[in-house]
């Protein structure tokens, strides 16, 4: 009896959450696939079942459906490409920076560069801004003081992907840093101690002993990032609009048009669930790839 009743205790601290999930998560993929299975206009009624034709138009070549997906696909993943390894690389050398700082002051750092990711996007997105505008903007009167003419930041490429990673990983480097911080304390001193005496570099520690100490938390971070990065939104629709053209319009921007300016939510809903697909098997490849050169290393040892 006692063995039941904890298990029902168990439960009811597990149903909120539980019925959280199923709410949020769980009835709108489900409604999300159905919707993507029907000819589904916002102005209409009548959602007539078309089976597979969402999906099959946006692979068929010069529909509008592919066209803002696969430009829309390209443009997602040239932001992952440059954002992710900078979010992985910048937020473990501030990690490794902060803890080597002195246990005073180390509170202070830690809580300035997470500060900026409890910002909203609207609000890194003003403040970005402000500080690119090509005629006001900061930045440009920095240069301008130098004797150096003006930057397009958010109107001519590359300009305007090198403003959308720096604002995002300024905005988002302090989540990566603490995971990073949290990893680093986990490392046993007496692996430091022993490689010290046998007169090891800071480096040889750093690629022997901290890398491969910290690999699971590393594998969490690339897989979040990348998660986090396919999902952007914000920043270019704040920022650049999309622009210049349709050069840094990501797949969430065509997917949200889709469906609430043309009214195509059947076609939205199946890009959508093509774009969910995509993350996962990129999330499945990167942890598969990580764990098989881990299961390598360790066969050589």
């Amino acid at each position: 009896m006692k063995s039941k009743a904890s298990g029902f205790t168990s439960f009811l601290f597990v149903l909120p959450y539980l019925i959280m999930f199923t709410l949020f998560l769980v009835f709108p993929l489900i409604y999300g696939i159905y919707i993507s299975f029907h000819d589904w206009n916002l102005i209409s009624p009548i959602h007539p079942f078309v089976g597979l034709e969402n999906y099959s138009a946006i692979f068929i070549s010069g529909t509008p459906e592919n066209r803002v997906f696969l430009n829309g696909l390209k443009n997602t993943a040239q932001f992952v490409i440059y954002s992710v390894p900078l979010l992985v690389i910048v937020g473990l050398g501030l990690a490794m920076l902060v803890n080597s700082l002195p246990e005073k002051i180390r509170g202070f750092f830690r809580t300035a560069y997470f500060l900026p990711y409890a910002i909203s996007v609207s609000v890194i997105a003003v403040l970005w801004l402000w500080m690119l505008d090509s005629n006001s903007g900061l930045m440009n009167q920095f240069l301008n003081s130098l004797g150096m003419d003006s930057i397009p930041w958010l109107t001519r490429l590359p300009f305007a992907w090198i403003s959308l990673v720096i604002a995002t990983v300024w905005w988002t480097i302090g989540f990566n840093m603490i995971i990073f911080i949290n990893a680093l304390n986990e490392v046993p001193e007496d692996l430091y101690e022993a490689a010290e005496i046998d007169g090891a570099s800071k480096w040889h520690k750093f690629l022997h002993i901290t890398l491969p100490t910290i690999r699971p938390i590393m594998i969490f971070v690339i897989i979040t990032s990348t998660i986090a990065s396919f999902n952007v939104y914000g920043q270019p629709y704040l920022m650049t609009r999309g622009g210049p053209g349709e050069s840094t319009e990501v797949l969430l921007m065509g997917i949200v048009q889709q469906a609430f300016q043309l009214r195509q939510m059947g076609s939205a809903a199946a890009m959508a669930m093509l774009m969910a697909l995509i993350m996962i098997v990129i999330s499945v490849g990167q942890f598969l790839v990580t764990r098989s050169g881990e299961r390598k290393e360790k066969n050589n040892a």
